[in-house]
């Protein structure tokens, strides 16, 4: 589908569900994407049966344009094309050629499936359990790579201009490769635009963390159409301060306080813990920067000589560590950490926390994708008190986030 087309949908979607009309019916919003994945379902068979043929002893086989069907469910009709070959020896199992009907809700089993992520296996067992129909994982597996152009299509979708806040962290996950499972990061960009509302803006995948991978990951931001970003919040990734300001250089950059946290009390002794805590508080909880660095030096003072190497951390990051001073309360609380992209892996991790290891990188993000896409979707209202929020970083940021105060809507 095209975006013009996507967005006629969702338009059609929201005005039938407020109504009461079907969404799945025979003029339903959801009924071109029934219709889209029923024929990308047996696109997926039919390029399967070819290929086991001509491994086979029946070489030669190919496709032979299309026919028509019209499937009734208990929501309507449903008109789909039907891919053909030129041996007539295609049978497709997710409609066989004298099906005419479609077991009951079937088709919004298909679609929350499709969405889900479940595994090939759970889904051919659901299948046959529920509507005893077979379909094969090696079917399913074809089946579910027609996700990976809508996958490519939306890591290269266009960014608005503007974002106000960027949080950038890592989730990992085993992956194979060559036979061996590798451990890989997968990094989730989550951004707020100038409405307040979030959005993911892409995921990448890496090996070892660098300024030369996040000098391409901006870099192709930058390319995707994302001019200028206010606020970055990072976890303090070796070279990544630097690959941000050789793209973005007017940005503020604030390290995690929760991550330098947990990174400093490794160091310190269980004994010594709760002390270094109460003081380390008096620190990052202060009202002011000054207030702030007078604490440090008192911290540095009594703990010094015992933790040199966690005091000299707290020193060496101290001027993007300390960034969120400038700022009003509740901007503070939207940038000393990383808490809103964790929230949102915690949730991806609801629908990964059962797999092992992923048979490639491809598989991992189609997953997340999947997942990603679902979650978007309860992020339908601006953050809470964006409204002031906004109005201070316009302030702040003044020329490079601009409000146009008749008709209470930010431009740039």
């Amino acid at each position: 589908m095209t975006q013009e087309e996507i967005k006629e949908l969702k338009e059609k979607a929201l005005k039938q569900f407020l109504s009461g009309e079907s969404l799945t019916g025979k003029n339903g919003a959801f009924a071109p994407m029934l219709r889209e994945f029923m024929e990308e379902a047996l696109e997926a068979e039919m390029s399967s049966h070819l290929s086991d043929e001509e491994k086979g002893s029946k070489a030669g086989n190919k496709r032979n344009g299309k026919g028509k069907k019209t499937l009734k469910s208990s929501q309507g009709d449903v008109t789909i094309n039907t891919p053909q070959d030129r041996n007539s020896t295609f049978e497709p199992e997710i409609v066989a050629k004298r099906q005419r009907i479609l077991a009951d809700n079937l088709e919004k089993q298909i679609i929350g499936m499709y969405g889900m992520g479940n595994s090939l296996r759970d889904i051919s067992a659901h299948i046959e359990e529920m509507y005893d129909s077979k379909i094969s994982t090696h079917v399913l597996s074809d089946i579910t790579d027609r996700v990976i152009p809508k996958v490519k299509e939306w890591q290269d979708r266009p960014l608005e201009p503007v974002y106000c806040i960027l949080w950038l962290d890592a989730m990992h996950f085993k992956v194979r490769e060559e036979g061996k499972v590798k451990h890989k990061a997968l990094y989730n960009i989550l951004g707020i635009n100038k409405a307040g509302r979030k959005e993911v803006l892409g995921m990448y995948i890496s090996e070892s963390e660098g300024a030369n991978f996040w000098l391409q990951v901006l870099t192709q931001l930058n390319n995707r159409g994302l001019k200028d970003i206010l606020i970055a919040c990072t976890d303090n990734l070796t070279g990544f301060s630097e690959a941000i300001h050789s793209v973005y250089p007017k940005t503020d950059i604030q390290l995690c306080i929760v991550h330098q946290i947990r990174n400093s009390m490794k160091y310190v002794a269980s004994k010594d813990q709760k002390d270094f805590m109460k003081d380390l508080k008096l620190v990052y909880k202060a009202d002011t920067k000054d207030q702030a660095e007078s604490a440090l030096l008192d911290l540095e003072e009594k703990w010094g000589k015992r933790y040199p190497i966690v005091i000299r951390s707290w020193n060496d990051n101290w001027d993007r560590l300390s960034a969120y001073f400038e700022y009003t309360a509740p901007i503070r609380k939207l940038i000393y950490t990383t808490n809103a992209v964790e929230a949102f892996h915690r949730q991806v991790r609801k629908v990964t926390k059962t797999k092992g290891a992923f048979t490639n990188d491809m598989a991992l993000l189609k997953l997340v994708y999947l997942a990603t896409r679902r979650i978007e979707k309860k992020w339908n209202a601006p953050l809470q008190n964006w409204g002031l929020v906004v109005q201070q970083l316009a302030i702040k940021f003044e020329g490079r986030l601009e409000l146009d105060l008749a008709t209470n809507e930010t431009k740039n």
